[in-house]
């Protein structure tokens, strides 16, 4: 059904510490790196690419995963593969992202909220859209766990991934690139391009050059700032992001939404207080 008021927004906001436990919670990847992969890098390009399998190329990738730098995916894909497969790094990432989500949560994690809060986001999940969504499409081909905690994980990665590719969408519709996107958001939260975490380790001749490329489209300014034409475009991004991403939430009735988010709350309280933000 369709809500009333989006919720996809309120959600976001609920579910997105769910879906940063592989990239920040501490342990997280213990799993995937006892398999013998090189670095952090490699757990993590070998646990998000794992649903493409082993043949799809780097480029193919690089263009699902649209904010990384030229070269970057490259430098770990395949050649993950050759010391691990796919279905070892799925399973793995779960085994880690679910240790690490039982010890963020103690009790809680044996609570009924969360058994509850899985099998509504796995419904929400479930009934999303796959077109034009490769990555969520990919994940959506794999089983559902059935154990409690790794059901909440999964579904919240599913909708995570989801509303990644509406992302990208969105982006492709403004005509912000990859590195762009990053330098948009770093600037739209009042931070230099230049220290934000997934642009810091760019030559700076290669940051200079997108945002220069910004300039000359009037998104950022001579002070090196967005301009109002940027955060117009920064906000028509997010607005657009949102309406792509409610999809999952019209197959639940309000009082569903009401009880997800009264049974998600805690849960995402609890994991984001634990989170290096």
């Amino acid at each position: 059904m369709s809500h009333p008021k989006p919720v996809a927004r309120r959600m976001y906001d609920l579910i997105e510490p769910i879906g940063l436990v592989p990239y920040l919670a501490e342990g997280s990847d213990d799993a995937l790196m006892a398999l013998g992969l090189r670095n952090q890098w490699d757990a993590y390009f070998a646990g998000r690419a794992a649903p493409f399998g082993r043949s799809v190329p780097a480029q193919v990738v690089h263009a699902v995963f649209y904010s990384f730098a030229p070269g970057e995916v490259a430098r770990h894909l395949p050649k993950v593969w050759d010391l691990t497969t796919p279905e070892a790094a799925l399973a793995a990432r779960e085994r880690g992202c679910v240790a690490a989500m039982r010890r963020i949560l103690g009790e809680l994690a044996d609570d009924p909220g969360v058994a509850r809060a899985g099998e509504l986001l796995v419904r929400a999940a479930t009934s999303a859209p796959v077109e034009g969504r490769a990555l969520f499409a990919a994940l959506r081909a794999l089983p559902v766990p059935q154990e409690p905690v790794a059901r909440l994980w999964h579904a919240a990665t599913l909708l995570r991934e989801h509303r990644g590719d509406s992302h990208t969408v969105a982006l492709l519709a403004e005509g912000v690139g990859g590195t762009e996107a990053h330098v948009l958001h770093a600037l739209s939260i009042d931070m230099p391009a230049k220290e934000f975490g997934r642009l810091s380790h760019l030559p700076a001749a290669q940051l200079n050059a997108v945002i220069d490329g910004m300039r000359d489209r009037g998104l950022v300014g001579p002070d090196g700032w967005l301009t109002a034409a940027g955060r117009a475009t920064k906000e028509r991004v997010e607005a657009l992001t949102d309406r792509l991403a409610e999809a999952p939430y019209n197959a639940l009735e309000p009082h569903e939404i009401d009880r997800l988010v009264a049974d998600v709350e805690p849960i995402s309280a609890a994991i984001q207080k634990t989170l290096p933000w």
